[in-house]
């Protein structure tokens, strides 16, 4: 019996790094981009996605409902656990480095060091809320550029 493939994947392809298409992502600060790499993350289904997020920007408090496991790529992804930004909870992660990040788990990052890329492989439809509604870039009239101290 022959396994079915997801949407799209069913013939052998590569995706070489010049090839990434990084856009600006409503639910991110203006300066960070993500990049659909294989799937559709707004379906339900298997997605990769790759987040770059430059130096000094925050991603405050907020939760995804979908389980996560993110490959750092490059930098060092700053990776804290909570309700409230608080620098003390930030765990270093250096590039190699896998963090599995159960859904709905409240979470914050900041590119304290420098721009990171981060490869996250989940099962969508991808969601992304912020704990408070100020933190959304979304939200109109909301402050979105969250820059070092």
């Amino acid at each position: 019996m022959a396994r079915s493939h997801q949407p799209g994947e069913s013939n052998f392809r590569s995706i070489l790094p010049e090839q990434i298409d990084w856009k600006p992502f409503p639910a991110f600060p203006p300066s960070a981009r993500l990049a659909i790499v294989v799937g559709d993350p707004l379906q339900p289904g298997p997605y990769l996605i790759r987040v770059k997020v430059p130096d000094g920007v925050k991603l405050m408090p907020h939760r995804h409902p979908e389980d996560r496991l993110y490959t750092v790529i490059s930098g060092v992804f700053y990776i804290g656990l909570g309700d409230t930004f608080d620098e003390d909870k930030l765990i270093a992660h250096p590039p190699g480095s896998v963090v599995v990040l159960p859904g709905d788990t409240p979470h914050f990052h900041w590119a304290k060091s420098g721009e990171y890329v981060t490869q996250v492989t989940a099962i969508g439809p991808l969601g992304l809320e912020y704990l408070d509604a100020h933190d959304d870039p979304r939200t109109k009239g909301a402050s979105t550029t969250k820059a070092s101290s």
